[in-house]
């Protein structure tokens, strides 16, 4: 435990004593806080929890940043968002776990990652891991689970795969590097939990989105447009994370929600208010009663959250509902939540590009460039013949897709496809799911500096388009993206259909 000891503290005062007898100042120049990398390692190393496991939790839920001792609208504070609101008190327990003051850990860095480590061993304690498991980053799934306080389990599930994708894609951040690694997500009961990072679920109005209702308490059942005419588009910042707004809108003490929520590293779209309904969004009641309301994962005052695939779907689903209701695509219409009358918020922030923003709702969100290669894709696609072929799902894209063993050697399937011409390009992945498939698929892309390995979860996710992120890559045609089979995961590892777009 971090707790001061009382003889600590009188060792503290005697070392002054000595000081002054020596004539040096008794009161030296406080400490500068800790890099964060340092802070990590000792927030892992004094409770026992992987490091790049707490980096990667702290990363999916504010990547990194402590906004100033700021809190989220869920009422988490600090890089671990250590919450504190009528229903989840999961600050004041970092407390009593730390014996440091609840101030501390919302304005201090450090202590705020002590406080993250410290709550995240509890839950694992809670659960039984003993110091062998504790050793297996996969068998934390559930403790990471029980950290982002959902509301129901696949909320829960949608939060923890959100931390494991990022074990397996690797990121970096604030002098904080989580190179890519193979970890088999040991989900437990979350695994018979639905899938909210898969395809569309029945019942959301918008094709692309997945369906997650509010809480009743949380919105006005109505009538629109029947009752109301809906001709306002609000544009909204979560301020926190796209599982933890979900799981927020389902909260009874939340007293908020909105239409939809936007997802910041892939797009990915949950509806969670009919648009009959009214959100309770905007902080006005006139311009709830005549808006939609799209939340979009991240916080005002980091523009990393902001990615090309937000834009791009947020875009779309503008659009979308722009056409459906007859609302001009314009900035009168398509407002920040900011320029509500009587607003007391600043989102979407100055970081958020209205000029791109505008000219994908306006001029379509397709990319100046993209191509995409299926495994059925004549003279683009090359494995050997230990790839066999299967159409047992229908998350396939086309009319098959390729499947073969983990292996001692990489053995790749690869997609053949030209760049034309050299830079930055969005890689993306789209392969069915399925429990008995790669629990750590090794996605292979050739970067101009070098091959670079990205590892998927399989057993989730299926159906959609995937990020692995994006690569500086070489003009020409040549192999871009692999598939290998070399990983200490369980499962057959799949092969499907590879798309990569610019601009």
């Amino acid at each position: 435990m971090f707790a001061h000891s009382r003889p600590a503290v009188l060792a503290a005062f005697a070392l002054a004593a000595l000081l002054v007898l020596a004539g040096r100042p008794a009161l030296a120049e406080p400490e500068p806080d800790p890099p964060l990398p340092a802070a990590l390692d000792r927030a892992a190393g004094e409770y026992g929890v992987p490091r790049d496991l707490l980096a990667a939790l702290g990363y999916a839920e504010t990547r990194l940043d402590d906004h100033g001792g700021e809190p989220s609208a869920s009422g988490g504070y600090g890089m671990m968002h250590l919450v504190s609101n009528p229903t989840t008190h999961a600050l004041e327990q970092a407390a009593e776990l730390t014996g440091l003051p609840v101030g501390k850990l919302r304005a201090d860095a450090a202590s705020n990652v002590l406080g993250g480590a410290a709550l995240l061993r509890a839950h694992a304690d809670a659960l039984g891991l003993d110091e062998t498991a504790r050793k297996d980053m996969g068998r934390w799934y559930q403790a990471v689970a029980k950290y982002g306080n959902a509301s129901s389990p696949e909320t829960a599930r949608l939060y923890a795969d959100a931390v494991y994708e990022l074990l397996g894609t690797g990121f970096s951040a604030r002098g904080v590097t989580v190179a890519p690694q193979v970890v088999t997500a040991d989900r437990g009961p979350y695994a018979q939990a639905p899938d909210l990072g898969a395809m569309a679920a029945p019942g959301a109005e918008y094709p692309s989105a997945t369906w997650v209702a509010a809480r009743p308490s949380n919105y006005t059942a109505a009538n629109r447009p029947s009752s109301r005419k809906i001709d306002r588009v609000v544009v909204h910042v979560t301020q926190g994370s796209y599982a933890g707004a979900i799981s927020w809108f389902q909260n009874p003490a939340a007293k908020v929600s909105a239409h939809y929520v936007i997802k910041s590293s892939n797009g990915a779209v949950t509806q969670m208010v009919r648009h009959k309904d009214v959100a309770w969004h905007a902080g006005n009641r006139d311009y709830n009663h005549r808006s939609i309301g799209i939340e979009h994962e991240g916080y005002v005052s980091n523009a990393a959250w902001f990615t090309d695939a937000m834009y791009r779907a947020s875009a779309a689903l503008t659009r979308h509902l722009c056409e459906k209701y007859g609302i001009p695509k314009d900035r009168r219409h398509i407002i920040a939540h900011r320029e509500v009358p009587g607003a007391t918020h600043t989102d979407p922030g100055p970081h958020w590009n209205w000029t791109t923003y505008m000219k994908y709702v306006t001029g379509g969100s397709t990319p100046a460039w993209s191509a995409t290669t299926d495994n059925s894709t004549a003279g683009r696609f090359t494995a050997s013949a230990n790839w066999k072929t299967s159409a047992y799902s229908g998350q396939r894209l086309g009319p098959d897709y390729r499947f073969a063993s983990p292996a001692s050697a990489a053995d790749p399937a690869w997609y053949r496809m030209k760049v034309p011409a050299t830079g930055r390009y969005r890689v993306e992945v789209r392969y069915p799911a399925h429990p008995g498939y790669s629990s750590s698929a090794p996605y292979i892309v050739a970067a101009s500096a070098g091959n670079t390995t990205v590892y998927v979860d399989q057993r989730s996710g299926g159906g959609v388009w995937r990020s692995l992120g994006t690569f500086t890559l070489k003009a020409g045609t040549y192999d871009v993206v692999g598939v290998g089979r070399q990983t200490s995961g369980t499962g057959y590892v799949i092969a499907d259909a590879v798309r990569i777009s610019r601009g």
